[in-house]
């Protein structure tokens, strides 16, 4: 699933689909709520396929630019402790590798992105401005600010 189609469709969805149908369109507190578990991903070169986007867009429902409707049904967006695992261990049970990928345990393959500032706390808007300042893939660091 990627957050971000949701912020694509927001300006033809409800025409398109009506209230009713839009009532069921990324439903994702619904899904998560009845035991699904969501595995979150990029589209790019359909959508821009930044993490930043994807993850602003599962916790907020809103545009880049802040806008929603009242028929988007902001109560279905993730908590942000639901996002991060939608972009983590979600998906490597979805490929059954949570056993080795997934979250930073001692023996599991670890990618890891420093970012400067705290994703779990911060003022939604302020997700969209972070900064990566280091990433890390197989144990390397492969890009740093310093």
């Amino acid at each position: 699933m990627q957050p971000s189609h949701a912020i694509g469709d927001l300006y033809f969805a409800p025409s398109r689909l009506g209230s009713e149908r839009l009532a069921g369109a990324y439903a994702w507190q619904t899904l998560l709520v009845d035991g699904n578990i969501i595995l979150g991903g990029s589209d790019a070169p359909v959508e821009r396929g930044e993490l930043m986007i994807e993850f602003y867009t599962a916790v907020s429902r809103r545009s880049i630019s802040g806008d929603q409707t009242p028929d988007w049904h902001p109560e279905q967006a993730m908590t942000r402790e639901q996002a991060l695992r939608a972009f983590t261990i979600w998906p490597a049970y979805g490929a059954f590798e949570e056993n080795e990928l997934g979250s930073v345990t001692v023996g599991k393959w670890t990618d890891l992105t420093i970012l400067d500032k705290d994703i779990m706390t911060i003022p939604e808007a302020e997700i969209l401005t972070m900064k990566n300042m280091r990433t890390v893939v197989n144990g390397e660091i492969v890009y740093s600010t310093k």
